[in-house]
């Protein structure tokens, strides 16, 4: 394998062990389980080892995933947070290929740890690393919301019809459930009332269990709403700039 593609063939989605280098590490971006405990698995994986995850991180260029094409990680600084005078880097997941406007923007997804330049030290990093973001949370659930109202995705709209009166579960497409069965509420994102086969978008509720990432891996929406979602990401990320 080619050494500059080696970086971005070992970033997984729904895959096995996750490697990172960490040069920082702190309770609110990096939470570890006991050692006796088992980790559970990961939805992210870089490569520890290697010149070209080195050159990466130096560059700050925005890794794309391979296999998420709509996925993309930013090198993001924090302030560190007991000595105010560094900083901490760590990987912003987005949606956006273009850099969040700041480290804590509404736009980012969540966070996971990053490389530190000169750091040789290997630690294994999964679910519990990934610290998600409230204000991506929001935009979300109201980007899904306004779609539903929009009528932009044709996968819930059939599922309107068939299911003709009910509650519609809103399900993550990383892990759909077998037909006629409703699905783990970690992959519920919300629910909606259906009445004479019509969405009634008023009605919409988030699913407060719903998970941003899991072992199946980040969220991954229909086509439809995937797309508004863009369209409410770019808005905000103009907002912010601005």
């Amino acid at each position: 394998m080619r050494a500059s593609t080696r970086l971005a063939s070992t970033v997984r989605y729904g895959s096995s062990a996750a490697r990172f280098v960490a040069g920082w590490s702190s309770h609110q971006m990096v939470r570890r389980p006991p050692s006796n405990l088992p980790r559970r698995p990961p939805c992210i994986r870089f490569s520890a080892m290697g010149p070209c995850a080195r050159r990466a991180v130096s560059s700050q260029a925005p890794i794309a995933d391979p296999d998420r094409p709509d996925l993309f990680y930013h090198l993001v600084s924090f302030p560190h947070p007991v000595n105010s005078s560094s900083s901490a880097s760590a990987y912003a997941l987005s949606f956006l290929p273009a850099p969040p406007p700041s480290s804590r923007s509404a736009t980012v997804i969540g966070w996971l740890p990053a490389i530190a330049e000169g750091t040789s030290r290997d630690i294994e990093a999964g679910l519990d690393d990934f610290v998600e973001n409230p204000n991506f949370r929001s935009l979300l659930q109201g980007a899904i919301r306004q779609g539903l109202r929009e009528g932009v995705d044709e996968v819930w709209m059939n599922g309107a019809l068939q299911l003709r009166h009910g509650w519609m579960h809103i399900h993550d497409s990383r892990n759909i459930p077998p037909l006629g069965r409703i699905g783990d509420p970690d992959d519920i994102i919300g629910s909606v009332l259906v009445e004479d086969s019509k969405i009634l978008p008023d009605t919409y509720q988030a699913m407060p269990s719903y998970r941003l990432c899991t072992s199946d891996g980040p969220i991954q929406l229909t086509e439809g709403l995937a797309r508004k979602l863009r369209i409410v990401l770019e808005d905000v990320a103009s907002r912010e700039t601005s």
